[in-house]
C-alpha cells in the first residue's frame, strides 16, 4: 500500500503542478491515472517514487510514514519500487540480460557494482525475462529488439528489484495498439500474481477501461474522478477533459467507437 496525504507540488517558477491531493493505492490493485497532457499525472507518479519532492504533504507506505524524511528512507522506498518508463530507458548496446541486471544495482554499494553479478542475481534476472516471454532473447542486444520487446525488457528490469510498488509512466505511448494491449496485459498479470501496488498513467481511454481496477481522473492538478471503469461514464470523461474535448458528452460514443480515443490522444 502507498498513500499520499494533502500532497502538492509547486515548482520554482510558481506553477502549481499538483494541488492538495489525498489518495490511497491498495496492494494488488492496478490504478490508471487518466488525464490530458500537463494535468499532473507524471508529477504525481514522480512524487510516488521520490523523484520529485512535494512542496507540502507526504507520501507514506506501510514501512515508511514519510518516504523523503531521510536519505535512508528514500533509498529504502526506491529499492522497493519498480519503475517502467515511456521510452524504455534501456542501454542500447547491452543485452536484454545485462539491462535486466541493472534492476539489482540498488541492492549493492558503489564499489560492489564494479564486480560481476553473482549466480543468484543471474538466476533472478533470467527468471524475470522468462516471465515476460523473452528468455530466448537474453543475449540479444536490446537495440535489435522491437519496441514491444524493449518495453518487456523494461518490465523485467523492474521486476528484478522484487518490488512492492510498480509505477509506469505512459508505458505504451510509443507502441502500436497490438503491442500496447500485450504489454498492458502483462503488467496486469504481474500485478495480480505478485500482489503489487500498481499505478499507471495512460492516454488510451479504451485500454484504461479494459485494464484498470480503478481509474483516477486528474485535471489541472486536481483529482476530479475516482472510481471503477464501470462508473466512468461519458459525463465523467468530459469532466476530466473539460476544456480539451470540444464534443458534448452525449455525442461521445466512447464504448463503441475509437474516434473518441483519437480525440483524447490529441490532448
Amino acid at each position: 500500500m502507498i498513500s499520499v496525504t494533502q500532497l502538492s507540488v509547486t515548482y520554482d517558477s510558481g506553477y502549481q503542478a499538483l494541488k492538495p491531493v489525498s489518495l490511497e493505492f491498495r496492494r494488488g490493485e492496478l490504478t490508471v491515472l487518466l488525464g490530458a497532457s500537463g494535468a499532473g499525472k507524471s508529477t504525481l507518479l514522480r512524487c510516488l517514487n521520490g523523484l520529485v519532492a512535494p512542496s507540502a504533504g507526504r507520501v507514506c507506505t506501510e514501512r515508511n510514514p514519510d518516504i523523503v524524511k531521510t536519505a535512508a528512507t528514500l533509498r529504502d522506498h526506491r529499492r522497493r519500487t519498480g519503475m517502467i518508463f515511456q521510452h524504455h530507458q534501456l542501454i542500447p548496446r547491452r543485452t536484454a540480460l545485462q539491462n535486466v541486471l541493472t534492476g539489482r544495482l540498488s541492492f549493492y554499494s558503489a564499489w560492489r557494482t564494479l564486480f560481476p553479478f553473482g549466480a543468484e542475481d543471474m538466476e533472478l534476472a533470467l527468471s524475470c525475462l522468462d516471465r515476460v516471454g523473452l528468455l530466448n532473447y537474453a543475449n540479444s542486444r536490446v537495440d535489435r529488439l522491437s519496441g514491444g520487446q524493449q518495453q518487456r525488457v523494461g518490465i523485467a528490469r523492474a521486476l528484478a528489484s522484487q518490488p512492492e510498488v510498480l509505477i509506469a509512466d505512459e508505458p505504451v505511448a510509443s507502441l502500436d495498439p497490438a503491442s500496447a494491449d500485450s504489454v498492458m496485459d502483462l503488467i496486469k498479470e504481474v500485478c495480480a500474481q505478485d500482489g503489487l501496488t500498481t499505478i499507471v498513467s495512460l492516454h488510451q481511454l479504451a485500454l484504461a477501461r479494459r485494464i484498470a481496477d480503478r481509474i483516477v481522473g486528474i485535471r489541472g492538478g486536481e483529482v476530479v474522478f475516482d472510481g471503477t471503469p464501470q462508473v466512468l461514464n461519458e459525463a465523467a470523461i468530459a469532466h476530466i477533459y473539460e476544456g480539451i474535448l470540444e464534443l458534448p458528452a452525449r455525442k461521445l460514443q466512447l464504448t463503441r467507437q475509437p474516434i473518441a480515443d483519437a480525440a483524447l490522444l490529441q490532448a
